[in-house]
């Protein structure tokens, strides 16, 4: 935790602070000291003698020169050691907490172990807040196993000794370890406080067993600081990360006074547990309450609502941030950036690139999976050779956005070159990369090559390579490998329903209705239940969702007498239901009604009933949408003349004028 960190290095500094004031401050040799480490002199003609006079110089010069160049500061640091090593300036222990400080701050192990080295040959080996110092920046600066080392070797410990170790072992993701210091540390008579606490609790919600955690919790009550802000933020993220909500708000709820650690906490659990209307409340209590949102909040809101697809609200959120002049710092941009992309608004999501500070490998990321996931296929591949031409290095989901993208758009040949690519910049084929070429040359019907990449893959095909090839039989009605391919899938994951339905859909969109009812027979025998199919749309900052033959919305025969009265409209310009899509063995006419009513139908006629004429319409679904809806809604789109967007579990699909952007190719 940030504020923990800075709170420990507050502490050593106050320290020190006593020291400095009984320091030989005033020591003849302070005023060399500056002149000789000042900038100016180091260029000047007389640097080459003056380090051999020791006159004392009456110049007032800095103390502390800042110096923003770190070989700067690493030369300086250097000649201040040299000077107490030439005998020119005295041993002062403030010069090694600030030397030590300085290390800690920019992160620079080597030149702190130096320092320590230095600081082992001088008069104050005993400073317990030198020691502690030291500890601090091996901690901070991923050194943990050498900061537990001078913890073992120094003589006496006190409680910044134990905080500090502790806090590093929370930091380094050694969360047990700090854990265990934790008794040590009563054993040896020294009470916890506020800042051991919150280090511990982070430690203990990074575990996932919630014992630890709760006995810590225990011990805060015991030694009464509970009431405490930080300690009580600590609580609440350590339940939240454990996805113990209620308690966790619980805990929240009872502080006497909150902050913005306390509500980000909260924010980011229901983020993690994808309850978006919870997070963006928070955030409207948050603003109420008129704490200012850090970068984290933002990141978290925007998290949330591209997790539930809620485009408006996260508008909301954008444009406070804006309003505020928050800049796009790389995390929030690249949260910001997703949120678009996942509610549907990919302009959006372009501007948001376009804006950004600066640009690294994630920014580029979230851009080409935002364009590959809208059917940009070639607009990927352009976006991606452009990140080549920055020299921005791509990594292994760099080049899993760019083969998605090809797989989408049909782009064969790109795909194949983008994968042999992989090893000019030593990129390891995951098992997702190769799913991409299979489901590329699945799509194009280039099955004998499919097969032959599959057997010549150099790690074992899992589920989800044989289920990109049964995917693409399902598109040509290859019957037979999609069987093959689905018996592999049904040995590697024989629970998984999508499969089944798979096949059950190339089976009966060949009339092949006796194999399809074995497949049937077969999820029943072994306990197979198809995933319910839910879709949900946002309208008026309201989320409506639905399942299948809904009947609890309150406006459910106004809904179907819309879809209804749309459904005779696409039937006359060449609609026809596709009843294949229904897993029932009824007649016909059942079969279509059962039809008519799958959930994005019934978001699609919410929407046309309560959002404005002309008004783009954006839906999302749990699982891939099936051929029927599909085409439903590019008839519909020609209908209304309006843009219908629907995001399932594949892709984003843009239905325009009676066309989708995928192609049919999905």
């Amino acid at each position: 935790m940030n504020v923990l960190s800075s709170t420990i290095d507050a502490i050593l500094l106050s320290k020190h602070a006593s020291l400095i004031s009984s320091s030989s401050s005033s020591s003849s040799t302070r005023p060399l000291f500056s002149m000789l480490l000042s900038p100016a002199f180091r260029t000047s003609s007389c640097a080459s003698t003056a380090t051999t006079t020791t006159t004392t110089t009456t110049t007032t010069l800095s103390k502390n020169p800042q110096i923003n160049n770190n070989d700067e500061e690493k030369k300086q640091e250097e000649a201040e050691l040299d000077l107490i090593d030439s005998g020119f300036l005295e041993q002062d222990p403030t010069l090694y907490t600030k030397l030590l400080n300085n290390c800690t701050k920019l992160k620079k192990l080597l030149e702190g172990r130096s320092i320590h080295a230095h600081f082992l040959r001088s008069q104050f080996t005993h400073n317990i807040v030198i020691q502690n110092t030291v500890l601090n920046m091996y901690a901070k600066c991923g050194s943990i196993d050498e900061a537990r080392k001078v913890f073992e070797e120094m003589p006496d410990r006190d409680m910044v000794t134990w905080t500090a170790l502790i806090t590093g072992y929370s930091q380094n993701d050694r969360p047990r370890d700090a854990l265990l210091l934790f008794p040590q540390m009563l054993r040896f008579g020294f009470e916890p406080n506020q800042f051991t606490f919150s280090s511990l609790l982070k430690a203990a919600g990074a575990v996932p067993t919630d014992r630890d955690g709760r006995q810590v919790h225990g011990f805060v009550i015991k030694y009464g600081v509970d009431s405490n802000v930080y300690v009580g933020s600590s609580l609440v993220d350590m339940y939240a990360r454990w996805g113990l909500m209620d308690e966790a708000r619980f805990v929240f709820d009872g502080l006497v006074s909150k902050n913005d650690v306390s509500y980000n906490a909260l924010i980011a659990g229901h983020a993690r547990m994808d309850e978006g209307e919870q997070a963006v409340r928070l955030f409207r209590a948050m603003q109420r309450e008129d704490f200012r949102p850090t970068h984290f909040t933002y990141s978290s809101v925007f998290t949330v609502c591209a997790s539930i697809g809620a485009l408006e609200q996260g508008k909301g959120v954008h444009a406070h941030m804006m309003k505020l002049g928050e800049q796009l710092v790389s995390f929030v941009g690249n949260t910001l950036l997703d949120m678009y992309a996942k509610s549907g608004s990919i302009e959006d999501a372009k501007k948001v690139f376009d804006r950004l500070v600066r640009r690294d490998v994630v920014s580029w990321n979230s851009m080409l999976n935002a364009c590959a996931q809208h059917g940009l296929g070639k607009e990927t591949v352009e976006r991606f050779e452009q990140m080549l031409r920055v020299g921005i290095e791509p990594n292994a989901i760099t080049f899993l956005c760019v083969l998605t993208a090809c797989s989408h758009a049909g782009l064969l040949d790109k795909g194949q070159y983008y994968f042999e690519l992989m090893k000019k910049y030593k990129v390891e084929p995951e098992v997702s990369h190769y799913v991409t070429i299979v489901d590329q040359l699945g799509r194009a019907g280039q099955f004998d090559r499919a097969e032959r990449f599959i057997e010549n893959m150099p790690i074992e095909p899992n589920a989800a390579v044989w289920g990109a090839l049964l995917g693409s039989c399902r598109m040509h009605k290859n019957m037979e490998l999609g069987a093959y391919a689905a018996e592999r899938v049904f040995e590697l994951d024989p629970r998984d329903s999508g499969p089944h339905v798979l096949l059950y859909n190339i089976y009966a969109s060949g009339g092949r209705w006796s194999d399809a009812a074995k497949v049937r027979k077969m999820m029943k025998e072994s306990g197979v239940k198809k995933e319910p199919a839910c879709s949900w749309v946002e309208i008026e900052n309201a989320v409506h969702v639905f399942v299948a033959n809904d009947d609890a919305h309150p406006q459910k025969e106004e809904m179907c007498k819309k879809w209804e009265e749309i459904c005779g409209q696409i039937k006359e310009i060449g609609y026809v239901p596709d009843t294949s899509h229904v897993l029932l063995f009824v007649d016909e006419q059942e079969r279509e009604t059962k039809l008519q009513y799958h959930s994005e139908k019934l978001a699609l006629a919410l929407s046309l009933l309560k959002m404005p004429p002309g008004s783009t319409i954006q839906i999302k679904k749990n699982i891939r949408v099936c051929g029927d809806c599909h085409s439903a809604f590019k008839f519909v789109s020609k209908v209304v003349q309006r843009e219908i967007i629907l995001r399932d579990t594949n892709r984003f699909h843009h239905f325009r004028d009676g066309f989708c952007s995928c192609g049919d190719y999905w």
